[in-house]
Parts: C-alpha cells; sequence; structure tokens
C-alpha cells in the first residue's frame, strides 16, 4: 500500500463559525439580510437573503403542520429555479433532509427514490406532476404532493397554500436542535452498476467542504455562482446551494442548461464548474469563431495561441521561459485573450474548475493559453463531491491535484484510491452491509477508483477499478482516457464508448455531436441531416475516420482503435446509454449494441 498523502486543515483556514447548514443560513441571512441571494436572468426575479429567510420561515411551518419532523426526509423534483433553494432552506430549518430527484426520471424511478428514502411529501413542478402521480400510485405512504407552479390539482396542494400555514412553528428553537451528525441530504448514485445507491451526507460533511474550498479559492464578499446542474448532483447542490448559503455567495438560476455559457457575460461569475464536454465544446467554438477571421488577423491569433501554449509547457515542465517568450505572451494576452475572457464572461473568475470525468490535455493546455486556468478536480457523492483538487497558481495539467484540506488520501495494493476525512459520508440509506464494504478498517473509504502519485503529490486517476479494459493479451487500459482522446480529436464526435475488453483490439461506438454535426453537414451540402442518415452518410464517417486516426496518433499502440461504428442516434442524458449526469451506462451499452459490436469483430 503506498504511503498515505494528507492535506491537513491549514492554520487559519476559513470557518464558519457554524455546525450546521442550517445555522450558517442563519447567519449569512442576518448578515446579509438586505443583499440579494437568488436571481434570474435580466433580474426578472430577484429575492435578498432577508426576504429568503421569511419565505423559507414561512414555508417551514406550513410543513411542519403537514407532519414534517426532525430527521424525516423530503422529496424534491424542481429544476433550476428559485423556488428549489427557498424550498430545500425551508426542509431544513424543520431539521428534514431534502433531497432530489433528477427530472429525467421515470415514474418507476420516482417511486424507487422516494419509497428507499420513506419521505411523505413530495413537491414538484407542474411538468414532471404527471409522472409523480403515477409513482404515488405504488406509494401508499406519500401523503402528500405539493406543486409549487399552475394550479395544483385534486389531491394535490399548492405551494403558495402550505406557506405560512404554520406560524405558530418556532424556527430558531427548531434549527437550535440540529447537531452536525444530523442527515443533510440524501444523494442518490446514478445506478450504472445496480439500483441506486442513497448517499447520506450530514451537516458536518458539507460544512467541512465548503471550509475546504473556501481555504483554496478564497471567494469574494461579492461573489457569484450560477445554478445550472441538476440538483439531484452533488455538484450542484455543494457548489451552487451550499456554498452560497455558507458564504453568501449571490447565485443566478439558469433553468436550461444547454444554455449555461451564454449566461456568462451577465453573471460574470466567481466560480465556474463544469464537466469536460462544456470546455470542450466553448474551445471548438472559440477555435471556429477566430478560424473565421480574416487572413491576417486568423494568422496573428494563430501566432499568439502557439506561443501562449510553449509558455504553458515549459512552466508545467518546471523549465525557464525564455524572456522574448514571456513578452511576446504578455502582449497577446493584452491585446487578444483578454478581451477574448471578457466576451466569454470569465474576467472575474477566481477559479474556473472541470471534473466527473477525464480532460483531455489540449483542452487544458488551451484554456491556460488565454490566461483561463482551468483546473481539474476529482470526488464522489460520497465525499460531498470532494477530495482532490487543483490549488490556483499550483495547477499540474494531468492530474486533479493534491488532496483538499482536510482530506487524507493513500492507494491500496491495487492502486484503488482510499479517501478519510470529515467530507466523507457516514454510510449508505438501508444498505449497512454495503456501507461496511466501502470502508477498510481504519476507516478509509473505498473509492472504486485507480489512481497514482506524481513526485509532488499530486493525485492521477486512471480510471474506475471496475471499468478498466484488459486486452486479450492482458494489457490493461482506461476506456475513459481513449474516449476523451476520441472526442477531443474531431467536433463531430460527441460521445464515444471505447469496447475492448477480452478482445484482441479496441473499437468503439461513436455518437454524433448533435450541436455540431448539423452545421458541418449544410456547410458540406448535405441535405438529410438526422441522425439516422448522417449516420450512414460516407462524407460523414469519412470525416469521423479522421478524427480516429488524430486519436490514434495520441494513443499507444494496445489503446488504439481498430474498428468504429456510428450509432444512428442521439445519446440523452438519463437515457438508455447515459447516467442524468452523462457517465456511461457500460453494460446496458453493451447489451443494446451487441450485434453492432460483435460485427466490428467478425472476420
Amino acid at each position: 500500500m503506498e504511503a498515505a498523502v494528507s492535506g491537513p486543515a491549514a492554520e487559519g483556514a476559513a470557518r464558519t463559525g457554524a455546525a450546521t447548514i442550517a445555522e450558517a443560513f442563519r447567519i449569512t441571512s442576518a448578515e446579509r439580510a438586505q443583499e440579494i441571494a437568488i436571481r434570474t436572468k435580466d433580474d426578472a426575479f430577484t429575492i435578498t437573503w432577508g426576504e429568503l429567510r421569511e419565505r423559507a420561515d414561512a414555508l417551514a411551518g406550513g410543513l411542519h403542520g403537514l407532519g414534517l419532523r426532525r430527521g424525516d426526509t423530503l422529496a424534491l423534483m424542481i429544476g433550476n429555479r428559485p423556488e428549489f433553494h427557498l424550498c430545500d432552506i425551508a426542509a431544513m430549518m424543520v431539521g428534514a433532509a431534502p433531497f432530489s430527484i433528477y427530472s429525467t426520471y421515470t415514474a418507476e424511478q420516482i417511486a424507487y427514490l422516494v419509497g428507499d428514502a420513506e419521505a411523505r411529501i413530495l413537491i414538484c413542478e407542474q411538468q414532471f406532476l404527471d409522472r409523480v402521480l403515477e409513482a404515488r400510485a405504488s406509494l401508499p405512504n406519500l401523503e402528500h404532493v405539493i406543486v409549487i407552479d399552475g394550479e395544483a390539482p385534486e389531491g394535490t396542494l399548492a405551494l403558495s397554500a402550505v406557506e405560512g400555514a404554520g406560524p405558530e412553528f418556532d424556527v430558531e428553537a427548531s434549527v437550535a436542535q440540529l447537531r452536525s451528525t444530523d442527515v443533510l441530504t440524501l444523494i442518490y448514485t446514478s445506478g450504472t452498476t445496480g439500483p441506486p445507491k442513497g448517499v447520506q451526507l450530514i451537516h458536518r460533511n458539507l460544512i467541512a467542504a465548503c471550509e475546504g474550498l473556501e481555504e483554496l479559492i478564497e471567494f469574494p464578499r461579492d461573489g457569484r455562482v450560477i445554478s445550472w446542474l441538476p440538483s439531484a448532483h452533488i455538484a450542484e447542490r455543494n457548489a451552487h446551494h451550499y456554498l452560497p448559503i455558507v458564504y453568501g455567495l449571490q447565485i443566478t438560476c439558469c433553468e436550461d442548461p444547454r444554455q449555461v455559457l451564454s449566461y456568462l457575460p451577465e453573471v460574470r461569475p466567481s466560480w465556474f464548474f463544469a464537466v469536460p464536454r462544456i470546455w470542450e465544446k466553448l474551445k471548438a467554438g472559440l477555435e471556429t469563431m477566430l478560424a473565421s477571421q480574416p487572413d491576417e488577423q486568423r494568422a496573428n491569433v494563430e501566432q499568439a495561441l502557439q506561443a501562449a501554449i510553449r509558455k504553458v509547457r515549459l512552466e508545467q515542465a518546471g523549465e525557464e521561459v525564455p524572456a522574448e517568450l514571456a513578452e511576446q505572451v504578455q502582449r497577446a494576452d493584452e491585446e487578444i485573450f483578454a478581451g477574448l475572457r471578457t466576451m466569454l464572461g470569465l474576467d472575474q473568475v477566481e477559479a474556473i474548475n472541470v471534473g466527473a470525468a477525464p480532460t483531455p490535455v489540449e483542452v487544458l493546455e488551451f484554456f491556460h493559453a488565454i490566461g483561463l486556468p482551468l483546473a481539474e478536480l476529482w470526488g464522489m457523492s460520497e465525499t460531498c463531491g470532494a477530495g482532490t483538487v487543483n490549488p490556483p497558481g499550483k495547477i499540474r495539467i494531468g492530474t486533479v491535484g493534491p488532496p483538499a484540506p482536510g482530506v487524507e488520501i493513500k492507494l491500496d495494493t491495487d492502486g484503488e484510491v482510499l479517501i478519510r476525512s470529515d467530507v466523507v459520508m457516514p454510510g449508505y440509506r438501508n444498505l449497512p452491509e454495503k456501507t461496511a464494504e466501502s470502508f477498510t478498517e481504519d476507516g478509509f473509504l473505498r473509492t472504486g477508483d485507480i489512481g497514482e502519485f506524481d513526485e509532488e503529490g499530486y493525485l492521477k486517476i486512471v480510471d474506475r477499478k471496475k471499468e478498466l479494459i484488459i486486452s486479450a493479451a492482458g494489457k490493461n487500459m482506461s476506456p475513459a482516457n481513449i474516449e476523451a482522446t476520441l472526442k477531443t480529436a474531431s467536433p463531430l464526435i460527441g460521445q464515444a464508448c471505447c469496447i475492448g475488453d477480452a478482445r484482441a483490439y479496441n473499437t468503439a461506438l461513436i455518437v454524433l455531436d448533435a450541436d455540431f454535426v448539423p452545421a458541418w453537414a449544410a456547410k458540406e451540402g448535405i441535405e438529410e441531416a438526422s441522425f439516422e442518415a448522417l449516420a450512414g452518410d460516407e462524407r460523414v464517417r469519412a470525416a469521423v475516420a479522421e478524427g480516429v486516426e488524430a486519436a490514434n496518433a495520441k494513443l499507444a499502440k494496445v489503446e488504439q482503435v481498430k474498428k468504429f461504428s456510428i450509432v444512428p442516434s442521439d445519446w440523452l442524458a438519463g437515457g438508455d446509454e447515459l447516467t442524468p449526469t452523462m457517465k456511461l451506462k457500460r453494460k446496458p451499452i453493451a447489451e443494446k449494441y451487441a450485434s453492432t459490436i460483435e460485427s466490428m469483430y467478425a472476420r
């Protein structure tokens, strides 16, 4: 077992002064009563921290009147809108544990989660009500369904009717009774290997996670974030809900996640976190825009980028940057890159991060080159999304950083990453055996990720332990790394699934990028733009083949993709192939596309 690497909380770390997130909300809402807490685009809706406290307290009284008590759970099926924050905080004031359901879930999946959580109250949007009511038919213990918008049909309640219905409820006394070990929320895993498991996160977990992030990033007094990820995902809850509660960051709600990049120029966030695909698309969009410039201007930009990338690579290698190169990049930053950052709306960020999947080195280098030091981080639902993070100013490209403050990490004999910290969950709901299996005797969580440390103590994630490909010749490979290389090699490739376990060579299922391919096809004179038609078009296949060859040039021979098939449909989050958090469902994919896969191995 590799020696433990520890990242203890530094002296002077930013402390909240609160033992629970509920207490932190009382502190923040009192200190910042007149400041905007939550808003929507163009200030169509705004609410101050003081107003939010008043409404949350009124709703807490109404929920208490419906029977909600400390230790209970409450289900939420609400998108990225102010009502999510209101309802979640109100339940928290009662001492209950609100949890979120992905908007893509079927009635059967909704019923499973609500039943497992033993929730007696569910709050949802009108657009999800049909599925919720269908699920309710198999949930005899679900006593109340509350609708936040539109008219509440018979058998349900309107949020407006609940809010203010329990004026006698003593919120301050309720919050005072809470303990740091009380369950704050449940995060249900995406279920790639079976039914979702309910990760129980307690107040102490999220307080520790918030303090660790603040110590690294040092959010400004007027810090801003955009709420755009699903609230059922720990990254959304931590970054855009709990962190703002603890440190008073202003939240802008983005209901349509596909529009998040258009929110950046208005919000100018202090911190922006996104999955690799967002950064890949942003890079491709900027390159397309720059390529459309007049020849002389385009040549200047290309030279500036090449120089800046050379500088980034020298810095990453620990080598001296020649004065002439440094001066050239400084001029380029003032004349070109600063304008790009302002145009994007990322000119006021304290930190930008990427996680949840491997990010191609070329993408990271590109953003560093234009003055946006994109940093990888790593975490899980079981660790509040926290674990390791590249600290601002000390980023090592190709790693997910050293352990975050207060986190201990070591590697097991097989390379599995083990983590111990206050950010680690106490266990899974209703699954004592799974919980026991997940921890070592000395209290480290088994993450299921394979990793390695570099000479500076920065962690590199190889892949999921159960997803490593072992070829017929016994070679171990990371499918996630191969897939990331494929996606960055061509803007036509939206998704890729590498096949090769126990096979003589690797193949891939490739899904066309729904945003880029139609425009590309029109430019190429291809009239039929359906996925099925494009997947079968030889011009599309030839272009994708070029991308695969470009990816293979960056891969070891054993990792290279020898054959590929273009899937004649899109893969959507929460569908047959992807989890709601965009992770590949490898087993269902293998079953659904079995004949296609076998055809790539036929002689």
